[in-house]
């Protein structure tokens, strides 16, 4: 057969033509898993990107339930019961007097946490009301010093550890003492173990009976504050954690975790569920959300702290 070889020269001519448009074709091309806009496109091997969730406003949550509904036991068949008897039987000077022995001790503590935080004002202030309740408030079962106008700052090593830059830390409910955080927990250890009432009783059966008796009396002042609780909230343990947080927040100048559900705003959900036509006389019947007083209230008594406890300057 005869061959053609003007034939084959062209043949390779045009087939040399051609490779260059074919790659110019292949780098203009989109990527196989992008869009004509450059957008990365999700393939069906591909998983979906979950976004980031948000922190956690009760890390400890399982555990802090399950030691709420202990404590909530213990409390309602022993603890509540012990305290309503001695509110019966004991005259209410002689529970202010025993408060005050007890706030009087708390004073020491208060004076200490105020030194630590070089907060001069505030430890003077705590030193002359251990010193005036002392020396003329029959050991503080008077308090003098408050009728004087001395400050009560009840401040704690919670709210030193506060002040030093530790503004956040997570709920945490202590076996029989209830609501706390990680960190009031971890500076209420320190005065646990070096207690300032074993500076007064040296005994053990002194130190244990004060103790008893401080508990109680604790107590039966917190009693009309958790009373109202049993009726106001409909998740017990819910209503406390997020009013204790949202107290220490305020004392110490901390922040809390943002939920969905902090959007809602419970006065309006309140207010939109009562008729319209209620009268003046129903509408004072109407009962009010506990939250207010029983702030105020927890702030007042609570073991840990005091009126003005944590308020970090």
């Amino acid at each position: 057969m005869k061959r053609h070889p003007i034939a084959y020269t062209a043949a390779l001519a045009l087939l040399l033509a051609a490779l260059p448009a074919a790659a110019s074709d292949k780098e203009t091309a989109p990527p196989q898993n992008t869009t004509q806009s450059g957008t990365p496109f999700q393939t069906a091997s591909e998983p979906a990107r979950q976004p980031a969730k948000a922190k956690s406003k009760d890390p400890y949550e399982r555990y802090n339930r399950f030691m709420f509904k202990v404590n909530d036991k213990a409390d309602r068949y022993i603890l509540a019961p012990v305290a309503r008897g001695y509110r019966k039987v004991t005259p209410g000077p002689v529970r202010t007097g025993v408060g005050n022995f007890f706030n009087n001790l708390r004073d020491v503590v208060s004076f200490g946490s105020n030194l630590l935080r070089l907060d001069i004002k505030r430890a003077s202030e705590d030193f002359m009301r251990v010193s005036v309740n002392t020396t003329f408030g029959l050991g503080g079962l008077i308090d003098v010093a408050g009728a004087g106008g001395i400050p009560n700052n009840k401040n704690t090593l919670g709210d030193t550890l506060a002040s030093w830059g530790w503004k956040n830390s997570n709920y945490f409910v202590v076996p029989l003492l209830g609501p706390s955080t990680v960190r009031d927990t971890t500076g209420s250890i320190i005065t646990t173990v070096y207690p300032v009432k074993n500076a007064v009783f040296h005994t053990s059966a002194g130190r244990w009976s004060t103790t008893g008796l401080n508990a109680v009396n604790n107590r039966e002042g917190l009693l009309n504050l958790t009373d109202s609780l049993e009726g106001a909230a409909l998740d017990k343990y819910s209503y406390t954690r997020d009013l204790y947080m949202r107290m220490r927040a305020r004392q110490t100048g901390g922040t809390l975790p943002q939920t969905p559900d902090d959007d809602i705003d419970i006065d309006e959900l309140v207010d939109s569920g009562k008729p319209d036509n209620l009268s003046p006389a129903e509408t004072a019947d109407t009962p009010q959300t506990a939250s207010a007083p029983v702030a105020e209230e927890w702030v007042r008594i609570r073991p840990e702290g005091g009126s003005n406890a944590g308020q970090v300057q």
